[in-house]
C-alpha cells in the first residue's frame, strides 16, 4: 500500500512544472517514421514498419513511459522526491529512468537477472538503479514491496498501460499510423500486427480502430512462455504459464490487467526460433539490426500476407519496429547464446527466406 498524504501548495507547484517538462519532451520529439518493408510490388500487398526505435530512449516504451508519468503526476501519485519503481524486463525501465531523471527523481527497475547487459547499462546510463531477481515471475511483487518500503510510487505498467494513453487520438500510435498511410496505395490497412507485453499498445490500437470505424483487424503475436495466447484462445484470463518469455518486452507468465482481449481479432503463437530467425533476416534486408520483438511481429505479419496472397487479395499490413538490435548483441545476435538456449534458427530462416522469395508460408510452428 502506498503512503498517502495531502498535497501542499509547494507540491502542487512542482507537479505543474513536472507535467510541463514531460509534455515538452513530446513536443520536441518528431513523430516516428513509417518504413516500407521491401516486398515485390506485383504482390499488391504493402508491409510497413512503424519505427519506434527513433524515440529518445530507443524503443516503443518511450510512449508508454511518458503516458504513465503524466497519468501518475495528474493522479497525485508523484511528488517532489518520490522514488519511482517499475517491474520491467528492460525497455520500459530505460524510458522511465529517462523521465525520472528529467524530473530529478530516483528510479529503481526490478527485472529478471537474465535481462540483457545492454539494457541494464542503458538504465544505469539514464541514472536508474537495477534490482535483479532470480525468478522473473516475482518482479511485480518485488517492485510493489520496494515502493512501499520507500514510500515511493510503483508505476505498475501492467495495470495502467491501457488507461494511461488516450486511445481516441491525441497523436497516439494508432492515429499516427493511419495518418502516415493516407497517401499510400492502400491507406486503410488490412491488418495491424503487434505483440503484447503489458497489452497497452494492442488496447490503444484496437480501441482506436473501432472508434474510427475502420475495417482494419488487429492481430496480436505472442511468444513462447506467454499466457496471452492461451488466455485469449481459451477465454480463461486466469491462466498462468509459470515461465517468462525469452523475447524481451513481450510475453508474460500471466494475462495482465491491461490486456483487452475483446479488441483483438486474432492471435498467433510464435516460436522463439521463428522470432529470432525473422529478426535476423529482417536485419539483413533492412541493413540495420532490429530486436527480437520486431522479429515476432514480422513472423506474424509474413503469415498474414501469405494468406492474403493465397486468396488473391491486396492491401497493406502494418507492424512495429519496437527497438534496435544493438541491445541484444550478446543474446539474440550471439550464436553461442542461441545454441545455449537450444534454439535452431536455420530451418526457420529458410521459411522466412522462402516467403520473401515466393510469398508462400509453410512454417513448423512446433515449440
Amino acid at each position: 500500500m502506498e503512503h498517502l498524504e495531502r498535497c501542499s501548495d509547494a507540491d502542487r507547484e512542482w507537479v505543474t512544472e513536472a507535467i510541463a517538462v514531460v509534455e515538452a519532451d513530446a513536443n520536441r520529439s518528431a513523430d516516428t517514421h513509417l518504413l516500407p518493408f521491401p516486398l515485390p510490388r506485383s504482390w499488391g500487398i504493402d508491409l510497413y514498419l512503424k519505427d519506434e526505435s527513433v524515440h529518445p530512449t530507443g524503443s516503443l516504451k518511450h510512449r508508454l513511459a511518458r503516458s504513465l508519468f503524466l497519468y501518475a503526476l495528474c493522479g497525485g501519485w508523484i511528488r517532489p522526491g518520490t522514488t519511482i519503481v517499475e517491474a520491467s524486463s528492460g525497455s520500459t525501465a530505460v524510458s522511465e529512468a529517462y523521465f525520472a531523471r528529467l524530473l530529478g527523481l530516483p528510479f529503481i527497475a526490478v527485472m529478471p537477472a537474465a535481462t540483457s547487459p545492454e539494457k541494464i547499462a542503458l538504465i544505469e546510463f539514464q541514472g536508474g538503479t537495477c534490482h535483479l531477481v532470480a525468478d522473473g515471475a516475482t518482479v511485480v511483487a518485488t517492485a510493489r514491496a520496494l515502493a512501499a518500503e520507500r514510500h515511493g510510487h510503483f508505476m505498475d505498467q501492467f495495470t495502467y498501460a491501457e488507461r494511461a494513453t488516450d486511445w481516441r487520438g491525441n497523436n497516439n500510435i494508432a492515429e499516427s499510423i493511419f495518418g502516415q498511410l493516407a497517401l499510400e496505395r492502400h491507406p486503410i490497412p488490412t491488418w495491424i500486427v503487434v505483440g503484447a507485453g503489458t497489452g497497452g499498445t494492442s488496447a490503444t490500437i484496437g480501441r482506436y480502430i473501432r472508434y474510427r470505424r475502420h475495417c482494419t483487424k488487429l492481430c496480436v503475436v505472442d511468444p513462447e512462455g506467454s499466457a496471452f495466447y492461451a488466455g485469449w484462445t481459451s477465454g480463461d484470463l486466469t491462466v498462468e504459464t509459470g515461465r517468462m518469455s525469452r523475447i524481451e518486452g513481450i510475453g508474460r507468465p500471466r494475462v495482465e490487467p491491461s490486456f483487452q482481449p475483446c479488441v483483438v481479432d486474432r492471435m498467433i503463437r510464435v516460436p522463439d526460433a521463428g522470432s529470432l530467425a525473422a529478426m535476423r533476416v529482417a536485419s539483413a534486408v533492412l541493413g540495420r539490426r532490429v530486436g527480437g520483438s520486431t522479429g515476432t511481429n514480422l513472423w506474424g505479419a509474413f503469415g498474414l500476407i501469405a494468406e492474403l496472397l493465397a486468396r488473391g487479395a491486396s492491401g497493406s499490413v502494418v507492424t512495429l519496429l519496437c527497438d534496435g538490435g544493438e541491445r541484444y548483441a550478446n543474446t539474440y545476435f550471439n550464436d553461442s547464446w542461441v545454441r545455449a538456449q537450444g534454439l535452431d534458427l536455420a530451418s526457420r530462416m529458410t521459411v522466412v527466406d522462402a516467403f520473401l522469395n515466393t510469398g508462400e508460408w509453410a512454417p513448423d510452428n512446433s515449440v
